[in-house]
């Protein structure tokens, strides 16, 4: 196994990124657990999940799609992991977010650890009184679910270079996602829902 696997699935990354997920609480995945049902589940199959995580042979649960309305009436698509799949994109997204943080724009505040849309709105205050006149405000349509994962875990290779934390980030995107009890294969797009998906 990696180093950079190692350091994901470490005791202090692991205990961090489960903090992380029982903070935000949310709903189950398709196993219907519940984050409080977790630490016993952790205790009795932690072993085993590590052992098939380093061996290439973990599988994570399909995420269970859900959808919220959005202001203009519209629905948007959620893919919700089981709490443990949850715990473990935090853990990977703990350890690869700094490895990309460089590459990210200083003028970017979407998905990105400490940063809020106050500071973005705050931003652009200073730009107007600093005499701009412009706002472009873009929006790219279902963006989650359409990014090319081909592409995306090229960029990926490229930051962090390691075959088997590439392997276990593709086995998530390939995950699938249940639709009222249908599984449907997800060959593009990210779920948007998931802890890993707003680095990616």
């Amino acid at each position: 196994m990696s180093e950079l696997l190692e350091k994901i699935l470490s005791r202090n990354n692991m205990n961090e990124a489960y903090k992380r997920v029982k903070a935000k609480k949310g709903a189950g995945g398709v196993d219907d657990m519940e984050i409080e049902d977790l630490p016993e589940y952790i205790r009795e199959n932690w072993d085993s999940i590590k052992e098939q995580i380093r061996e290439r042979k973990y599988k994570p649960q399909p995420v269970r799609r859900t959808e919220i309305p959005k202001p203009d009436g519209s629905k948007r698509k959620l893919g919700i992991p089981t709490v443990m799949d949850r715990v473990i994109q935090q853990a990977i997204a703990q350890v690869i977010s700094p490895m990309c943080k460089p590459l990210f724009s200083e003028n970017s505040y979407g998905f990105r650890p400490n940063r809020s849309c106050e500071m973005a709105i705050k931003e652009l205050l200073t730009f107007l009184n600093e005499g701009y006149e412009w706002i472009v405000d873009i929006d790219l349509e279902k963006f989650f679910d359409n990014v090319p994962q081909d592409r995306l875990m090229s960029l990926v290779h490229n930051i962090i270079n390691d075959g088997d934390t590439e392997s276990l980030i593709r086995k998530y995107l390939k995950a699938g996602v249940m639709v009222q009890g249908k599984y449907e294969k997800t060959d593009k797009g990210t779920p948007q829902g998931g802890n890993l998906s707003p680095l990616l």
